[in-house]
């Protein structure tokens, strides 16, 4: 088991180092493969997160591809609304939560299937 753990945490390692989200497969593989309940499962995920988040953002801004100044209100605004929610869904039934995920997955992937590129004019 160690060691499918291991791939696991490799490959998610190396999508959430492209920026591809391999924090939502890094969930399903503890929740669905390891056993471990949601809640555990999203605390270790936010463990492998904070790390490869950083190696990522340190990479980008040596390589020049991330402007930090036009970054920085995004930066603060997630922090801000990230410690809000966090402590609004400790009062949340799991249900609820379950279901306004299931929503944002719905709406995200339907505006992957229906986006249309602008055409520069």
């Amino acid at each position: 088991m160690a060691l499918i753990s291991f791939l696991a945490a490799a490959f998610c390692g190396t999508l959430a180092g492209m920026g591809l989200g391999g924090g939502s497969l890094l969930i399903l593989y503890l929740t669905n493969i390891a056993g471990f309940d949601p809640a555990s499962a999203r605390g270790i995920n936010l463990l492998f997160f904070l790390p490869a988040a950083l190696i990522s953002t340190l990479s980008h801004i040596r390589k020049g591809t991330l402007p930090i100044k036009k970054v920085m209100p995004a930066v603060w605004a997630g922090i801000a609304f990230a410690a809000v929610f966090s402590l609004l869904s400790g009062m949340l039934h799991i249900a609820v939560l379950q279901k306004l995920f299931g929503v944002l997955l719905l709406a995200t992937g339907l505006k992957e299937l229906f986006y249309r590129p602008r055409k520069d004019k």
